[in-house]
């Protein structure tokens, strides 16, 4: 690339890229074993003095709430972390934990409590990360602990309401949940603190038996906003040069743990901002503030000098909190994002011959969207990358280092990139979870072998969707002898049609899995499926069944308004079922910005070329999804020019056009803003500018209407069949009963079909 383009050249090009990935060289890669047997994958690698069995590591994927109101790890984080080690993976690293309570205000919640496990409170909690360590050493897996200085401006800003007391950062940088909230800039003194904290955790973890500590020094968080130009712009001080702290920081851990503890680092190779935001950057608030980012020839230099301090390995990504997609790729990002970046560190330590203090080769991890054996192993042969860190997928299976050692690739369940539950939840108040593994950060309640039912009984399942789907598997596994009913021609439900755009090539995965897995469940001898068959409420009673489960999932909304049952409209469902639908229109109109709206207007615009319009009565376009999803699928429909309406209503649907009511209050927010979160609804900022009603009326032409307008649950059978006591046991689960994506479908199936 240095002879061809430069490396920030090639930083725009890669983020120009992640729009239309799919035409761009980026493969869509599939669950296969052509590979097998992953020889590379499952080689030892030796960091420092320790030899990790294979080349698999486990992202450090934040541990939020799962630990006591000290801090201390609780039997959740411990079973979740010991079924990862089960499951074969060489080395596990814990999400980041904090050691600057006190020093980052934003840190503390009211009554002085954290939802970060820690290890710098007291000895009360060490008893538990030496725990942890022996459990992930009796089944072969090393362990790193993710040391933070914490999180600075990308931290909870009520600590300004709940303690007075603002955030801080290096230097004066704007709040990233609330702009108008300043974070005040650490002294020199305060980092010196932070430096002598961050060499007590790893004191710590040494003497806990932990193998090595890691560094959570990527993504914008305080680490990087004191290492980077970007955000620290101390003209004055010992740490105004932004090389100073980090080098620091390893040298003080080198000093505490001595030379035989691996020291881990994770970086972003650049913060990307200037090569996603181009112009923008100079206009627009805060990002102005970024412009002067650390550039990749900066960042490869500062990663030689972390190495000559005592850095032993490093894993390298793009991007933070304000272009939040590249740090945590959805699953609309390309498979591989970052092998790029990881072939340029690479061949940058090659190229110098950068070495360990312990004179090794440093290996460098690729991070981004590889759980795929395949995949995987070639990026390993490529020599692309030396190591492969898998975050969600082993979320999704547990299992997935043992089965791909095993060639049992078709039997790793797929992580289908929503980041509903290992991230979205826990933003709303929860703790990570999984969309597609029930199990999940639930281990220490469910255990691996679903326990034998004390009476078989004949149950019905309605709906082969992934609720139905879960249900069925899991009445199999309790010894049931189960029918599944599916009223479409195959299995997958509204997986089917939400598999058809090229960006949801996960759910195309999950798709064949739940196929697949129907397939193994007929081996048992005590599972039907019925397929193109939808029985009433009296042939089920009919059939005397012991229990009923009802996943029928839910059905489409039609708003009620003048024109909306021409034959100009359709469903976005029918659109992505029969593409066809949308082949003559020349232009196009989505009613509803939700995830279905606008994945569907990603669709038409980048797979079909047709200009698009979203209609959104909503202040925001995709709200309650994931940051990191809603922003890729918007940013790069701002790219593609599709217009976006947002605070708009449905008035009347015409054979040319669509009438609106749209509200052009001066307060109505950008819908393209990508570079700042929509806070949960219980969180009020009490500096956000209020919405006042302003509305005209304006019509869009266009020639097709295509309705995203939500679904409700359809629940009809199930009120017919308790009407009627079809069964002794009549249960109503998934979207039937509430909700509209697979992590509450499949959470709520499992759990009630543990205790049929």
């Amino acid at each position: 690339w240095r002879l061809s383009m430069g490396y920030e050249e090639k930083l725009k090009q890669l983020a120009d890229n992640y729009g239309d990935w799919w035409e761009k060289g980026f493969q869509t890669p599939r669950m296969t074993s052509e590979l097998y047997p992953y020889d590379k994958m499952f080689s030892p690698i030796r960091v420092n003095n320790l030899t990790l069995k294979n080349r698999l590591v486990m992202a450090p994927m934040g541990n939020i709430d799962m630990c006591e109101e000290t801090g201390r790890p609780n039997q959740k984080m411990l079973k979740y972390f010991e079924e990862r080690a089960k499951g074969g993976v060489g080395l596990i690293t814990s999400g980041l934990i904090p050691v600057t309570f006190g020093i980052d205000k934003s840190l503390i919640e009211l009554g002085e409590l954290s939802y970060f496990p820690r290890i710098d409170r007291s000895r009360t909690v060490y008893s538990a990360w030496r725990d942890l360590a022996g459990m992930c050493h009796a089944h072969g897996s090393a362990f790193f602990i993710q040391l933070t200085a914490g999180l600075g401006r990308v931290g909870n800003p009520q600590c300004l309401v709940n303690q007075l007391k603002f955030p801080r950062s290096a230097s004066f940088n704007p709040n990233w949940y609330m702009k108008e909230v300043p974070c005040l800039r650490l002294s020199d003194r305060s980092l010196r603190k932070i430096i002598k904290r961050i060499g007590q955790g790893s004191a710590d973890a040494k003497a806990a038996n932990i193998d090595g500590v890691y560094l959570h020094g990527h993504e914008g968080y305080l680490i990087e906003q004191i290492s980077n130009p970007a955000f620290n712009r101390r003209k004055l001080g010992h740490f105004a040069n932004y090389e100073t702290f980090g080098i620091e920081m390893i040298r003080e851990i080198r000093k505490r743990v001595g030379p035989d503890f691996p020291i881990m680092y994770r970086i972003d190779l650049s913060l990307a901002l200037n090569a996603t935001y181009k112009d923008r950057m100079k206009s627009t608030k805060p990002l102005k503030k970024f412009q002067n980012e650390r550039t990749v020839e900066q960042t490869l230099s500062y990663m030689e000098k972390l190495v000559q301090a005592g850095v032993d390995m490093f894993d390298v990504d793009l991007g933070c909190y304000d272009n939040w997609w590249l740090p945590h790729p959805p699953a609309s990002m390309p498979a591989g994002c970052f092998l790029d970046i990881s072939e340029i560190a690479k061949k940058h330590f090659k190229e110098r011959n950068v070495k360990s203090n312990k004179g090794l080769e440093v290996p460098v991890v690729a991070v981004g969207k590889l759980g795929y054996p395949d995949f995987a192993e070639q990026a390993l042969r490529d020599e692309k990358c030396d190591m492969i860190m898998l975050g969600r997928p082993l979320l999704a299976d547990a299992d997935w280092c043992n089965k791909a050692y095993a060639g049992k690739v078709r039997d790793i369940r797929p992580c289908i990139g929503c980041q509903e539950g290992c991230l979205n939840e826990f933003v709303e108040g929860g703790h990570p979870q999984c969309a597609v593994n029930p199990r999940t950060a639930f281990e220490e309640e469910y255990s691996a072998e679903i326990p034998k039912a004390e009476t078989l009984k004949r149950v019905a399942v309605i709906g082969a969707g992934p609720a139905g789907m879960t249900a069925a598997e899991t009445l199999v596994a309790r010894g049931h002898t189960v029918d599944l009913y599916e009223k479409s021609g195959s299995v997958g439900g509204n997986v089917d049609p939400g598999s058809k755009a090229k960006i949801k090539y996960e759910m195309k995965n999950y798709l064949d899995y739940l196929r697949y897995t129907a397939e193994k469940l007929k081996e048992s001898g005590r599972f039907n499926l019925y397929c193109n068959c939808a029985p009433t409420a009296e042939e089920l009673k009919e059939k005397k069944y012991d229990s009923i489960v009802i996943a029928t999932g839910s059905k489409q909304k039609r708003p009620p308004v003048e024109g909306i049952e021409g034959s100009n409209v359709v469903f976005a469902v029918d659109v992505l079922q029969n593409p066809e639908l949308a082949e003559k229109a020349e232009r196009i109109a989505v009613i509803g910005g939700g995830v279905v709206g606008a994945e569907t207007a990603y669709y038409l615009a980048y797979e079909m070329n047709k200009p698009v319009t979203v209609v959104e009565m909503d202040k925001f376009i995709m709200n309650h999804t994931c940051t990191a999803n809603r922003g890729h699928i918007i940013h790069y429909l701002e790219e593609k020019g599709v217009e976006l309406l947002n605070c708009t209503k449905l008035v009347k649907v015409e054979t040319d056009g669509v009438v609106l009511s749209k509200n052009y209050h001066k307060n109505v927010p950008d819908p393209y803003n990508t570079w700042a979160p929509i806070l949960p609804e219980n969180i009020i900022n009490p500096m956000e500018k209020k919405v006042k009603p302003q509305y005209k009326e304006l019509k869009v032409k266009c020639d097709l209407v295509v309705l995203a307008t939500g679904v409700s649950s359809d629940n009809e059978l199930y009120y017919e069949l308790l009407k009627t006591h079809a069964a002794p046991e009549i249960f109503n689960v998934g979207d039937s009963f509430k909700g509209a994506k697979v992590f509450e479908a499949v959470r709520s199936a499992y759990r009630k079909a543990r205790t049929i």
